[in-house]
């Protein structure tokens, strides 16, 4: 079979499925339909409603695209069947039903953001980064009835600086997931249906401890300043830019304000002496006591306003001495 006559149904919904969607659009492969997440409403009074980034990019080439609120809908399934694919690919999309996934004569593989069976769940490159990891990277599996536990087909490895944030991890990841969708598909092709797995269960070396990746919520993201120096800072990088680590700052009088913090560098102790928490303004920087060292402020944002660097911050901070993080 050619390429050009793989039925492939395409399931994702944000910015970093849209890579391998791109890719095999352009790589000249039959998408034959898009499936993504029902509009979002947005704005003051939620009135406006927003398509997901899959759905500009199929609308764009003219790929039909299917919008169910439920998996299990009896019309999607119908519409879905009508397609007679060959093949799902989903990128970042929700959990599928056995009746969908089980579809296509084929099958349909899943393009995760992790080293499976590692980091398995919604959120693996934040986590992966929040861990301190030095190393994540992509992996397609065949779905079946759990989350993330099908048997292997790829997987490609990411290494990850220890001054890299989410961004550039997702870039990256973004990038080498759209590469082995491609090749995973051509794998798949060249079998005609056919392609070698790996139980992940025979993945996983006697004693490993296995990470999650479970979704991040606003509570998760509040600093814990009890922590070791490193372990802050791969906290606010595994976050930022989106969707923030962020802090309660208060004075001695009780006024405090949210803020969120971006780009941190880790420093030895400036302040000796003082409790977890201090904030303390040196040369003009801006930095936090922990627990074995300090944490340099760099980028931050106050609630309700623009990001701002940490110079900026100051030159319209009161510096009396009294003010913490909490």
């Amino acid at each position: 079979m050619k390429k050009e006559d793989l039925k492939i149904i395409f399931m994702g919904t944000p910015e970093f499925a849209v890579g391998s969607l791109k890719a095999l659009v352009e790589g000249g492969y039959r998408v034959v339909a898009v499936v993504t997440q029902p509009d979002k409403p947005v704005g003051r009074h939620g009135s406006v409603l927003q398509p997901s980034e899959v759905k500009k990019y199929a609308l764009l080439h003219q790929i039909p695209v299917l919008q169910p609120e439920k998996m299990k809908d009896p019309d999607f399934l119908q519409q879905l069947s009508g397609f007679h694919a060959d093949l799902q690919v989903v990128v970042a999309f929700r959990m599928l039903p056995e009746v969908v996934w089980d579809m296509p004569r084929f099958g349909t593989f899943n393009v995760h953001a992790a080293l499976l069976p590692q980091y398995r769940g919604a959120a693996p490159i934040n986590w992966a980064v929040i861990n301190g990891e030095k190393q994540t990277g992509v992996t397609t599996f065949f779905l079946d009835h759990d989350i993330d536990t099908g048997k292997i087909i790829m997987q490609r490895p990411f290494a990850i600086p220890d001054d890299a944030d989410v961004e550039y991890v997702y870039d990256g990841l973004m990038r080498l997931g759209a590469d082995i969708c491609i090749d995973t598909v051509d794998a798949i092709l060249k079998g005609d249906g056919y392609v070698e797995t790996m139980p992940q269960e025979q993945m996983i070396p006697v004693g490993t401890t296995l990470h999650v990746a479970p979704k991040i919520f606003k509570d998760t993201c509040k600093i814990d300043w009890t922590q070791p120096t490193k372990r802050i800072y791969d906290f606010i990088r595994g976050l930022s830019p989106y969707p923030g680590a962020w802090t309660l700052l208060r004075h001695a009088d009780d006024d405090s304000v949210v803020l969120k913090l971006f780009c941190t560098e880790k420093c030895t102790a400036v302040c000796t002496g003082q409790p977890v928490g201090t904030v303390v303004c040196q040369q003009g920087a801006l930095y936090v006591n922990t627990a074995d060292g300090a944490i340099r402020v760099h980028a931050l944002q106050m609630a309700g306003k623009k990001r701002m660097n940490a110079t900026d911050f100051l030159n319209g901070f009161r510096d009396d001495g009294c003010w913490r993080v909490e």
